[in-house]
């Protein structure tokens, strides 16, 4: 009686110590799971890390590679793998297993489909429709681990228990938390794989943000290398501008006397070259805008070639040189911009003279193909391979040991360059040192692409330009424009030097210049008199010129007086501007004097012939 007594108190301490045992169980497993996740991460962490430290590319793998190996650890050696599946394909590969499973001949059934087996060595081939089937079969032995945005698929494996060729089985107890650990693993990889995503990311941002940094440094470096040549050029023709003007004031001006004619030549001469150098840089702020305007036209090629040579022959006599010019009998027209293309050969011809000592330069024209080639060759210094690649950068340019002073701005080539490709064509080098230098100016004969869409879009425009005019000239006042057989011109400008240029240029030609420095001078002084035309500055200090030519073409007494716009706005669109106001013609500053006079005869009857010339 006494030992029955003792069973349900014996029954219940067994029931006790079974619990406690579940409880730590429970607890080692619940251990294990965290252990081995927290294994996992760090391992993934050391990755991510890694590839921080060292700009790696190649972390992917190394993720991919760490998941199976610690996955295999953590479920008592299974066999794992990563297959992967490029874009739509339905054939993958085993890319990834575990370095103790690489050492092993896998093969692994499908539950659902008896029969089947597969091979999943390392490089094995595998289709997306078995490892759909292993998704689904309980326990599954196949999960999607992730899809990339290349649109590269890959996929978990983990052998079953009949594929496991080691005989060692996952404790019973782990079996719950295997699905668990399994799904935060893929968890935790795609994880790794966003942040290593991203790192690369802001890694390739950085670097280009370094380059770019190291782009501006270098352009920095040109452009004050350029500001110091371009101040040191500019200073030194002012230097002569002003310097020799001081001459002639201090001396009195005497036309007969020969120093004097040297001095003017050598104001005049500076002054063109400052404005050179002033057309280069616009010109390059103009093609970067995209704002250049080409004038196309059909070209006599041999006489523009002819004039082209005539202006560089003193540069070239002065040094000793021979000028040349080979043209082919074939070549006669070609449709472009005659001023752009005379600019182009022009930089060239001066850069060869420039860099020629000895010997000769020349122009050699020829077609080939489709193309017509402008050749500008020198028998000079040449152009080492290392420095050739820096000509066609803005700003650099090439010291040349022949000379005490590098002039220019450093923009010739690349405005050429830039405007050949504008006109559908390239500029080619060849170059040795000590031999010489050929550039290539390539130009297509006839326009194609952009080229023609170009000339057919500006014709469109001059069209639409010449009919708004029209209307306009018909609605607002007459389309006649009388032509005034005064000789009266009302000048409005501000700027005195300026003024008396044009004033002196006019009155020479027998016109009577009356001279006002702005709007309230103009009004006063013009029903005192019948100017033949009005030439209007558009910058004045009290007043837009171009509002006061819109308020002359309302007023009845004014509204047919010729007006010439003369103003320094010489950007894109600033003659339509003008034009569009209600001028009658438009020349920009620095004035020309001979077109300025042409201009005015036009309007001024019996004057046609009435115009100065200037050596030029």
């Amino acid at each position: 009686m006494q030992q029955s007594s003792n069973l349900p108190e014996q029954n219940s301490q067994i029931d006790g110590t079974s619990k406690l045992l579940h409880t730590i169980q429970q607890r080692r497993d619940n251990f294990w799971l965290q252990n081995s996740l927290n294994h996992l991460q760090s391992r993934l962490n050391d990755c991510l890390l890694a590839a921080n430290m060292m700009q790696s590319t190649g972390t992917e793998a190394e993720i991919y590679q760490t998941v199976v190996n610690e996955l295999e650890k953590a479920l008592n050696g299974r066999w794992v793998a990563i297959a992967q599946f490029p874009a739509d394909e339905i054939v993958g590969k085993i890319c990834y297993v575990s370095s103790s499973s690489s050492l092993r001949t896998p093969i692994i059934e499908i539950i659902s489909q008896p029969g089947t087996k597969l091979d999943l060595r390392l490089n094995a081939t595998i289709r997306l429709e078995d490892l759909q089937q292993m998704e689904k079969q309980k326990p599954g032995s196949a999960w999607r681990l992730v899809d990339d945005d290349n649109g590269m698929m890959a996929w978990l494996i983990i052998a079953t228990s009949k594929s496991n060729v080691n005989g060692v089985s996952i404790k019973p107890s782990l079996t719950p938390l295997r699905s668990q650990f399994i799904k935060r693993t893929i968890q935790h990889c795609h994880t790794a794989l966003t942040q290593l995503k991203q790192m690369q990311f802001w890694q390739e941002r950085c670097k280009q943000l370094a380059n770019y940094n190291q782009e501006l440094e270098r352009t920095n470096q040109l452009k004050n290398q350029f500001l110091a040549n371009t101040s040191h050029e500019i200073r030194t023709l002012l230097s002569s501008i002003i310097g020799f003007t001081h001459l002639l004031l201090a001396q009195g001006y005497e036309p007969d006397r020969q120093r004097h004619q040297e001095y003017l030549h050598i104001i005049q001469s500076s002054g063109k070259h400052l404005l050179d150098l002033i057309n280069d840089i616009l010109d390059l702020s103009k093609i970067e805008a995209n704002e250049l305007e080409i004038q196309w036209e059909i070209i006599d090629v041999p006489s523009l070639c002819s004039n082209v040579l005539a202006l560089v022959k003193e540069k070239a006599a002065n040094k000793g040189l021979k000028l040349r010019l080979e043209i082919n009998d074939d070549v006669t027209t070609l449709l472009a911009d005659s001023l752009r293309l005379k600019q182009m050969l022009l930089n060239l011809l001066f850069n060869a003279v420039k860099f020629t000592n000895s010997g000769s330069v020349g122009l050699r024209v020829a077609t080939q193909d489709s193309s017509l080639r402008f050749t500008v060759w020198d028998t000079g210094i040449g152009i080492s391979k290392e420095y050739q690649s820096l000509l066609f950068r803005p700003y650099s340019q090439i010291m040349n040991p022949g000379s005490r002073n590098n002039e220019g701005t450093g923009l010739g080539l690349v405005v050429t360059q830039q405007l050949a490709q504008i006109h559908g064509g390239s500029l080619e080098l060849e170059s040795e040192v000590n031999k010489g230098s050929a550039f290539t100016i390539i130009l297509p004969l006839k326009p194609t692409g952009k080229v023609l869409e170009a000339i057919e879009v500006k014709a469109e425009k001059d069209l639409e330009l010449s009919q708004v005019t029209s209307n306009s000239s018909a609605s607002q006042f007459s389309s006649h424009i009388p032509i005034s057989a005064s000789r009266e011109i009302l000048l409005v400008e501000d700027d005195f030097a300026n003024s008396e240029l044009i004033r002196i240029y006019l009155s020479i030609l027998s016109y009577q210049v009356t001279c006002v420095k702005n709007a309230q001078e103009m009004w006063m002084t013009l029903p005192q008199i019948q100017p033949a035309v009005i030439l209007m500055d558009v910058n004045l200090p009290d007043s837009n010129g171009l509002s006061l030519v819109e308020q002359l073409r309302k007023h009845p007494q004014y509204q047919h007086i010729p007006i010439i716009a003369q103003t320094a706005m010489a950007m894109k669109g600033d003659k339509e501007t003008c034009l569009a106001a209600g001028v009658d013609d438009y020349i920009s500053k620095p004035i020309d004097l001979q077109v300025l006079g042409s201009m005015v005869a036009k309007y001024c009857q019996g004057f046609n012939n009435g115009q100065l010339i200037i050596d030029n």
